[in-house]
């Protein structure tokens, strides 16, 4: 007779180690092959064939057509009015274009649909990026200002955002969740002249604004250093900054919470018609609207990593069943320009990441104002001139009240030593 086999604890401590080696070897090839994808399609955006993806340019329509491929390729639906396309005239009076040519230029969004499921399917969540660059270099927006008619590829201003929306396109289209709000994903043109498509696309969405519950937005997500992550805007819902961290709880990313829900990011756009939103960023660097802004420098798996993060938290807003607040935010007030003065220039990269008191420096570029004081990475820029400075905005105020050529002193701390020194604003 034979009797019952019956495991022993050795057997299945053996099987349980077993069954969770298959399942790091099954994680870790999904990783790898998610790595692959979104570099390649960063590759093929950023590469100089795209001609910088400039308003106009034959490569903005090349990558128009890879990411409705894309979205195809991922199952989603058509989400516009021309297939996947969201045609529109550049107005000659908007603000980014009034000192161009491109006024009256033919554009389009590329929006790919996810249809929902169940009584939730009524309501959508946007899921966003730009695709645009500077194309060859506009003089008013490029920091190369000896390189324009060179091409600025917009590696990470936002191939990288434009590769974290067709992967999180791809994790979703997988998934089959059977109560589920719409999820409109939506490759936003025109956004270095003003957020020109996001404002287009918040006149004409997919479905009315009033059936939108949330919107989230990837722009330059392609430097993550040490798994720090900028997330903007939560203070536009009550409970955004909870269901984040929520999600983090899987994923332990170096979150970094800027609150202010208004920004020059097509975010704004969603902000202004009563959206909650939500913006992913990686912070800024020296090659931010530079021609040397190329693939190579991009970590490609940390945009895998944030892809990954946002998908979770898309299905959550996706599937939750609660409404969320929405938190009136008033926009902040734009230092007052004066009259007849050129803008001053520091020529420092701050740190979004941290708020220690000031802003801390993450970067230096060369031959700027900071560089020649002998300001360094790491400093903690604490006064300009007359004016204190706390954060962001108190440096923006601050620089504002002076003119290219005025000398001005500077005070930072570094390693807790105030530093003092004379800069002559460029």
């Amino acid at each position: 007779m034979r009797y019952p086999y019956v495991p022993t604890i050795l057997a299945v401590a053996a099987l349980s180690t077993y069954v969770t080696s298959l399942s790091a070897q099954t994680a870790a090839t999904a990783e790898t092959a998610a790595v692959e994808r979104v570099t390649s399609d960063l590759r093929f955006l950023a590469e100089d064939a795209r001609e910088g993806r400039g308003v106009g340019t034959e490569g903005l329509d090349q990558a128009a057509e890879y990411v409705a491929q894309s979205f195809r390729a991922a199952g989603l639906e058509p989400g516009g009015p021309d297939g996947f396309f969201q045609y529109f005239e550049i107005s000659p009076s908007a603000p980014g274009a009034a000192h161009t040519n491109l006024g009256g230029s033919r554009v389009r969004n590329v929006i790919g649909v996810l249809p929902g499921r169940g009584p939730l399917a009524g309501q959508v969540v946007v899921v966003g990026a730009h695709y645009d660059h500077l194309g060859y270099g506009i003089a008013q927006f490029s920091l190369d200002p000896d390189s324009v008619q060179v091409i600025h590829n917009g590696a990470d201003d936002n191939a990288s955002g434009t590769a974290a929306l067709l992967e999180i396109a791809r994790l979703l289209g997988a998934r089959n969740d059977a109560n589920r709000r719409t999820i409109a994903f939506v490759a936003f043109t025109a956004e270095e002249l003003g957020t020109i498509g996001s404002q287009y696309y918040a006149e004409h969405p997919v479905l009315p604004h009033d059936s939108t519950y949330a919107m989230l937005n990837f722009d330059m997500v392609g430097r993550l250093r040490g798994d720090s992550l900028v997330v903007i805007g939560a203070a536009s819902a009550e409970e955004l900054q909870q269901i984040v961290e929520s999600v983090n709880t899987d994923f332990a990313m170096s979150l970094a919470w800027q609150s202010d829900p208004w920004g020059r990011s097509d975010h704004s756009s969603f902000y202004a018609k009563q959206i909650p939103v939500v913006h992913f960023f990686t912070d800024l660097h020296e090659d931010y609207h530079r021609t040397t802004d190329d693939w190579d420098k991009i970590n490609t798996a940390g945009i895998a990593r944030i892809a990954d993060f946002a998908a979770n938290l898309a299905t959550d807003l996706a599937t939750r069943s609660a409404p969320l607040t929405y938190v009136d935010v008033p926009r902040p007030t734009p230092p007052a320009a004066q009259a007849g003065r050129r803008r001053a220039s520091l020529g420092t990269i701050p740190d979004m990441t941290d708020s220690p008191g000031g802003v801390r420096l993450s970067g230096v570029r060369a031959g700027t104002a900071a560089d020649e004081a002998g300001l360094q990475a790491g400093d903690i820029l604490i006064q300009i001139g007359e004016h204190e400075v706390k954060n962001l905005n108190d440096m923006q105020t601050a620089l504002m009240a002076y003119q290219a050529g005025d000398t001005v002193l500077l005070v930072v701390l570094r390693e807790g030593e105030r530093i003092e020194a004379n800069a002559t604003l460029k």
